[in-house]
Parts: C-alpha cells; structure tokens; sequence
C-alpha cells in the first residue's frame, strides 16, 4: 500500500473515532455505538497489519532489523519458581475447599466462537479480545469461565440437568483493561470458578456459595474480608421505585457499579450527563445506594412502604431474608456486608450478586467491619478530607486491588442459548434452560496480596525431601537407584546430575532448596548396607533464611529401614 492510501486509512480511523465519540455524547442506541465501535476496531487491525507488512517488506530489502525486546506482551507477567510454588500453594488449598464441598472439575477452550460471547458482558464488551480472521470462524479469547460453562451445559442438557450440579473451573481469562501487574489486575490473569446448576429450594444453594467463598478466603489466609451482597431484584425495583425507564436499567446499574471507585458526585454526574438520566431520579438513587449494613439493613427495607409495593424488590427482600437465616447456620455472617451499592456490571445476573474484598485490596475509607447499621451508612467524611462536593478525597495512589472474588446467579444464561441455537430468538421462556449460582476467585489478586507472607514466612519453592550425594567415587548408578526406591515410597528425591560430584557443590544444592535430608553414600555405608543421613533445618531471622548449624556428621541408618525412617520424621 502506497504512503497516500495509508494516508487515507489514518483520516478514515480519525473520522470514525470522531463519529463513535459523537454517538457516545448524543446517547445513541448502544447497536449504533456498537457497530462504530467494531468498525473502528476493523479499520485499526488493518492498519496495524499493513503496518507489520511493511516492516517485513524492509527486512527483506535489507534494512536494519529492529532490536527485540525480551519483555512480555502488556498486562502478563511471568512468574519464577517461588512465585510458582506459592500459586500452587493457593490453587491446592481452592481445590481442596472446593472438593470437599462435593465439587467436580471441568475445563473448557481457552478461546471461543466470537457469537458465544456476544451481548452477555454489558458495557465491559469492548474489554473482549478478538483474535485475528483466519478464514473461518469469528474467535475471541474468553473474558470468563461463566459464559463457557453455560454454552458447554446448554449443549449438554437435557443430561447436564441430571448430572453433578456442582462444577469446578481453574484457567485462564483475558480483559483488554488497563492493567495494574504490581496488585494483580492483568489482561492475562487465572480464576478459579465454583458453580452450582439445578432447580434447588431458594437461596439453598446461594448460600451455600456464599459458604464456600469464606471457607476459601479463611483457609488462604488473606487477612479481614468481607463479602458484600446485593440481590438484582432489589435492585431493578429500587431503579423502578426511584423512576428509571427500563430501557436505562442496565446502563445506570453499571453506573452504581463504580462506587467502590469513584465519589457517589461523580457517579451521579455519569447517570445525568452520559446516561441522561433525570437529576431528580438520580437524588432518589443516591439515597438507597448509600445504605449498607446487615441484617438490620434488611429490616429497614421490609419498613420502606415503597420498596414493599414493588414486586421486584418485595421478592428480592424475601429472598434476603431466607438467605440471612441460613448464612447465620453456616456461621458467616460476621464477614457479611449487604450493601445496596453493589451492582455487577455483567448482563447476566438474575438474583443475588456478591463480591469479596480485604483492606489491603479495596479503595481507599474502605472498612472491613460489615456490622454498620442501616441509619449510620451515610456518615460524613471527617472535614478536611473532602470535595468541593463534600465527597471524600480519593488519591489515585492508594488505590487497591479492587475485589478478590465475586459471582452471583444467573437464571437464564444457559436457557439463551438453547434459545439461540434453535434459532428463536423468541423462544423466551420455552427454550429449556438451567438455573446457576457461582463464584469467581481471582487468583491472580490473592496471590498479589499473600506473596508477602509467604515470603516473610520462608515458603520453599521445591518441595524435595530428600537429597542422595556420594563421597568418594561417586557411586553414579547407586545414586539412582535409591532415588527411584525413595521416589516409589512416595518420598519426594534428587540427586546432582555429575558422575563424581564434589561434596560441597552437592551441599551447596542441599542449601538452595533447603532440602530437610541429606543421605550420604559412601564404600563403607554400601558395603554394610547402610546409609548416613544428616538432617537439615533453617529458620527465620531478621525476615532472611539461616540455616542452623549441625556439627553432627549425620546418623547412620540401615538402607532397608530408611523410608520409614524418613516418613516417621516429615
């Protein structure tokens, strides 16, 4: 393509950008912002392959190649082997929790039919990866587990409604976000899902959820959390009550959704400026959305004669409160925060939503102390700390992680697209379908906020438990072959990959992995059927490994005896 016609295609992006920016501040139909939103996308993958072939065309001509850069792509990381060892660490403990509340695994593409995910993520769409036209079908890489779960039972049923309801999902997801590496908020980042499917009593398995969430969140360790609750019913009819169209629910949920980041005065400057939403109406929101508290909250809405007169928001308290009965059996109710400003962006949602923060993660005047009362939610700020708009001062530079996990349940994700792919798009409620309630854990924020601890606790990054060395000859097949013997007795073993290895080198390995049991092979061990073995300890001083000194050479231990040994001793 010749300079002028790339002339030509940036005008053309300029245009576009300009057309969707207009669109956006005249309140356009979200299809005519959508449509000039994938067609500016089409015309900036174009340029960006010309620009690639034009690259390649100048190497060939023998241009200077350019110097390539041993980093990774924007918003991944890698992680080391010690990094790598506390991940495992937190997924075992997951995995652990999750299976002993009756969990099952199930794994599923990490890229999916473009179609599949189309119209389910709300105004998080644009943050989907679409990966390049190869001349078949339209791919994009998933943004969740929960969309691929449902496509995978609306392709089982009607033998998914028969079987386990309770699913488990570990892998990886992809947002075209702007990342925060440093505190877990990736554009490559792994999750671990837990969903229960099935037509069960109310807010049984919600609760049940809700259970598993705070048995994970105590079993890692992250510190004081608290999950905050909401339910979308209470929700759209509190919308209802204060005189939102239904056509501008969804969008002003998405609005309320950023309180847990932005000032109510600048949330409430998006529902009236972007959104167009009656200033009026926007005042009436604001005075529920600052309520948060427990069960007293709860009382207070079953008081609000308006709230009662709506049927949305009359069956969402309803089923508030059978859920408060039951989180009160499982004993979890200290860490419950239900709080009115919730209000999970995604689509999908039907009932009761949930997200689970800790201090260290949640934005700055964040308090994990979830047993404020209805009437004390609207506290002032102290003075001094506040706006112009009397909102409280937020300094970008504290922000934290954001939430940790986060789920709720979807009704009619599945039934869509059972729908769909009978070819109704009006089937509705004909269509079968599944009920859901799941959980998202973010592994990638967990592991952002107990990394410290682990390294402040020594956390090793292998786990061997015995080391075989030789004095003397080397002793090469002997080695082996007591490796494999350890190694089949369950006993987690290595050995320094040197025919004849000096014994400080072997050592020095012993150290950096901090292995617990250094068996030593010698002649005179060999021939009377025995092995030296000196026991290895470190602790922690001043925050640093030191290894504590053992002036013993070892104990000897007869060769058949020794995995007993070792097990009766780690």
């Amino acid at each position: 393509m010749s300079t002028t016609e790339l002339d030509a295609l940036n005008q053309s992006i300029r245009d576009q950008s300009a057309l969707l920016k207009a669109l956006r501040e005249q309140h356009a139909e979200q299809t005519s912002i959508d449509e000039a939103h994938n067609k500016l996308g089409g015309m900036r993958r174009a340029l960006g392959q010309l620009s690639s072939a034009g690259k390649e065309r100048d190497k060939a001509d023998g241009k200077k190649k350019d110097r390539l850069l041993l980093k990774t792509a924007k918003g991944t990381r890698d992680f080391g082997p010690a990094e790598t060892a506390c991940r495992s660490h937190i997924e075992a403990i997951i995995k652990d929790v999750f299976t002993s509340f009756g969990g099952t695994g199930l794994d599923t593409p990490v890229f999916e039919r473009k179609d599949i995910l189309a119209g389910k993520y709300g105004e998080d769409a644009k943050l989907i990866f679409d990966l390049a036209d190869q001349g078949g079908e339209q791919l994009a890489l998933r943004y969740d587990h929960t969309v691929p779960l449902a496509r995978h039972l609306a392709a089982s049923l009607p033998s998914a409604a028969s079987s386990s309801s309770k699913l488990f999902q570990f892998g990886k997801v992809y947002r075209r976000d702007n990342p925060v590496v440093s505190k877990g908020r990736m554009r490559e980042f792994s999750q671990a899902d837990f969903d229960i499917t099935g037509v069960w009593d109310t807010m049984v398995p919600d609760a049940e959820i809700i259970s598993l969430l705070s048995t994970v969140l105590s079993r890692i360790d992250v510190g004081e959390y608290t999950i905050k609750l909401n339910h979308r019913k209470i929700l759209d009819g509190l919308f209802q009550v204060c005189g939102v169209p239904d056509e501008k629910i969804r969008s002003i949920s998405s609005a309320v959704d950023k309180l847990d980041k932005l000032p109510w005065s600048e949330v409430r400057k998006e529902m009236v400026d972007e959104k167009g939403l009656d200033p009026a109406v926007a005042d009436k929101i604001g005075e529920y959305v600052k309520l948060k508290g427990g069960s007293e909250l709860l009382r207070h809405l079953q008081a609000d004669a308006a709230l009662a007169a709506n049927a949305s928001s009359k069956e969402g308290i309803s089923e508030m409160e059978i859920l408060f009965r039951l989180l009160d059996a499982y004993q979890v109710t200290a860490y419950i925060s239900f709080d009115l400003s919730l209000a999970r962006g995604l689509d999908y949602y039907t009932g009761i939503i949930y997200e689970a923060v800790v201090e260290a993660s949640a934005p700055p005047g964040f308090t994990t102390n979830p047993s404020a009362t209805a009437a004390a939610v609207a506290e002032k700020p102290p003075k001094g700390q506040v706006d112009k708009d009397g909102e409280p001062e937020v300094d970008e530079s504290t922000v934290g992680v954001g939430s940790i996990a986060a789920g709720g349940r979807y009704d009619n994700l599945v039934q869509l697209f059972t729908a769909a792919s009978a070819g109704d798009s009006k089937a509705g409620k004909k269509a079968p379908g599944l009920p859901c309630v799941g959980v998202s854990i973010g592994l990638d924020r967990v592991f952002a906020l107990t990394w410290p601890k682990w390294v402040q606790r020594g956390g090793r990054s292998k786990e061997t438990t015995a080391y075989v060395m030789a004095a003397g000859d080397g002793f090469l097949v002997e080695r082996v072959a007591l490796v494999r013997e350890l190694r089949e007795a369950g006993i987690k073993s290595d050995f320094f990959f040197k025919t004849k290895p000096k014994m400080n080198a072997q050592f020095t390995a012993v150290d950096k992995d901090e292995v617990p049991f250094a068996i030593i092979l010698g002649a005179t061990e060999l021939r009377e059927g025995l092995v030296t073995v000196k026991e290895q300890k470190w602790e922690l001083v001043d925050g640093k490994k030191v290894k504590l000194e053992n002036a013993s050479g070892g104990v000897s231990v007869k060769r058949d005896e020794l995995v007993a040994w070792i097990k009766e001793r780690w």
